[in-house]
């Protein structure tokens, strides 16, 4: 079973069309759902529009796309020529994007407030269990004990140096490298919303991968959004009704390394080992900025420690899935 780099779609979207009269009467026309459906970071992602006039929307959505591309340049690290992938190479970036400027420091943030369990330099690590799954022959036991502490010597936020005010980062160390896959989805999100509203449009939901509703749908009602049975993503464990909120969710599913699921791509920076893969979780905050990355740090943080990262990293909810529906809720 080849490793899968695409990530799997952890919720589902309730059908706004579907036995909802969101046809509304505008001066004699009738304003429609317009819809446009793609990848963003490798993940399924889809924008949802209403309008009396379809041409606009679609030029609105080219220019939400348009923003899509510049981000991906920024942070895609499967991309040679993103910003990213620069700083990864050179361990040095200057004159880095604002863009990447200001994501980074969320996620150093991020970092700080959960005692490094979630940690963006996690690359190394990730890289070490990618060449060990996809060699000719692996071993199903993982990557041996002495290369996995080898990355983990390389894996430490505190040594990324960030000037901002210069747009300058830097890695501490040779060898470190940098991952905002856990964040980027998100702060698209935000960052494609914030076009489409410039373009005059204010109830809609943007998924750049990570769902956030604006308003509510043109009849009033929220937005209908489940979260996937962690064995299952096509089945929904429970759905949640959103308003002007964005729902980011993490699970050790979403990329398996092997075919038994025993190792998968969301790793403890504490001790190498990876995630359940049965185990999701989804964080509602006002913003994709806000919850992405925060799913993670919810996912790999002690339960002792869940309300009080929830609560400082700005978080609203956390819910916690198993195959058998909902485990656990915490709200901040």
């Amino acid at each position: 079973m080849p490793v899968v780099l695409s990530r799997r779609r952890f919720i589902t979207i309730a059908a706004a069309a579907v036995g909802l009269p969101l046809l509304l009467r505008a001066g004699g026309s009738q304003a429609r759902p317009v819809r446009w459906e793609g990848h963003a970071l490798g993940a399924p992602a889809s924008i949802q529009l209403y309008h009396t006039d379809e041409a606009q929307a679609r030029a609105a959505i080219a220019a939400g796309l348009d923003e899509l591309k510049r981000l991906e340049a920024v942070f895609s690290v499967y991309r040679a020529d993103s910003a990213i992938s620069a700083l990864n190479r050179d361990g040095v970036l200057e004159n880095a994007p604002a863009d990447f400027v200001a994501l980074l420091s969320r996620a150093l943030t991020v970092a700080k407030i959960s005692d490094g369990v979630y940690d963006p330099t996690v690359q190394p690590l990730w890289q070490t269990y990618f060449r060990h799954f996809t060699a000719a022959v692996p071993d199903p036991a993982g990557p041996s004990r002495r290369d996995i502490a080898a990355a983990l010597a390389l894996v430490d936020w505190r040594a990324v140096e960030l000037d901002a005010a210069n747009r300058r980062i830097a890695f501490a160390r040779p060898g470190m490298g940098l991952t905002l896959n856990s964040g980027a989805q998100g702060y698209i999100t935000d960052r494609v919303t914030e076009v489409l509203r410039a373009h005059g449009f204010d109830r809609m939901l943007v998924d750049m991968g990570e769902p956030r509703a604006l308003s509510t749908k043109p009849d009033g009602s929220a937005w209908r959004i489940g979260i996937a049975n962690p064995a299952d993503p096509g089945r929904t464990v429970t759905t949640l009704e959103v308003v002007d909120k964005c729902i980011a969710t993490s699970g050790g599913y979403g990329t398996l390394f092997d075919p038994d699921g025993r190792f998968t791509h969301l790793m403890d920076t504490r001790t190498g080992r990876t995630a359940p893969a049965l185990l999701g979780v989804s964080v509602v905050a006002d913003s994709g900025t806000v919850a992405d990355g925060l799913s993670t740090a919810m996912l790999m943080a002690p339960a002792e420690r869940r309300q009080a990262i929830l609560k400082a990293a700005g978080g609203i909810k956390a819910i916690f899935v198993t195959p058998d529906g909902v485990a656990s809720t915490v709200d901040a």
